[in-house]
């Protein structure tokens, strides 16, 4: 067992840091790159909005999603409740839905509409996108570097790190700073999210979590309803956001951290 303040050192082969470290950063590096471009290649552009009726369905979501989001930058009390109350008001009549007189009813089935299965079809690609490369890259890596150590983290950590970064080659003594082949693949896999965005920009499709939470951002793309989702249900719960939403204006008080600043300005 490894004493406490006792540096623990293993006899491993040197290069065992060319041969698995290099080779496994430098795969997802290429698959991650292959990834963006095959999704782009892939995915079918949103359709923009057929009438005038459509388009303001989806653009009136997004106007209560900003007002939450940025009313504190300019706008007065007075004018953000004014905004507030309207499209609280409109949102629980339903004022905004492309068809009013199917409000209460289940929404229709996607499976038999081509614009629903076309939107299932697309997500469906794009999980496969994610899925089949990690799920190759970890069969590849499991059966060719499984049980490796390959490295050791410069600086202390606690015993809670010791299953995230020793997969494979856990055990009682190891310290917890060496990184097993297992777990340098899991590192990877959600730290080279800034190396995606360097070189192919921040919107791309080879990040893991840029395309998880485009699913939770309803602003992300340009229709906000998804196959087999209620209008009316998403207006409902947009007015009740609003209705707890308070101000603050970012204004509020700017003539006396002005004068403060002044004042203190002219004290030094």
């Amino acid at each position: 067992m490894a004493l406490q303040g006792v540096e623990q050192t293993i006899l491993r082969d040197p290069a065992l840091f060319y041969w698995i470290l290099f080779p496994i950063t430098i795969v997802m590096i290429l698959t991650g790159i292959l990834r963006h471009y095959a999704t782009v290649l892939m995915n079918n552009p949103p359709k923009p909005p057929g009438t005038m009726a459509e388009s303001r369905e989806r653009l009136s979501l997004f106007r209560g999603v900003n007002l939450r989001n940025n009313a504190s930058a300019v706008l007065s009390r007075d004018a953000f409740e004014v905004r507030k109350k309207y499209l609280v008001s409109a949102y629980q009549k339903g004022e905004f839905l492309k068809d009013p007189e199917n409000r209460g009813q289940p929404p229709a089935n996607p499976m038999t509409d081509p614009a629903g299965m076309e939107a299932m079809m697309g997500m469906m690609k794009g999980n496969m996108m994610m899925m089949i490369p990690q799920t190759l890259i970890m069969s590849w890596i499991n059966a060719f570097f499984s049980g490796f150590v390959i490295l050791k983290l410069p600086f202390p950590l606690t015993i809670r790190f010791k299953s995230m970064l020793q997969s494979g080659v856990m055990t009682r003594d190891l310290d917890v700073r060496w990184v097993s082949s297992l777990s340098w693949y899991f590192l990877n896999l959600f730290g080279l999210q800034s190396v995606f965005g360097f070189i192919l920009g921040s919107d791309n499709a080879a990040s893991q979590m840029t395309q998880q939470m485009a699913g939770m951002n309803p602003a992300a793309g340009m229709n906000p309803f998804q196959p087999g989702q209620d209008p009316d249900k998403l207006y409902q719960s947009e007015a009740e956001n609003l209705e707890v939403a308070e101000h603050f204006c970012i204004l509020n008080g700017i003539e006396e951290r002005i004068l403060h600043n002044l004042g203190s300005k002219e004290v030094r």
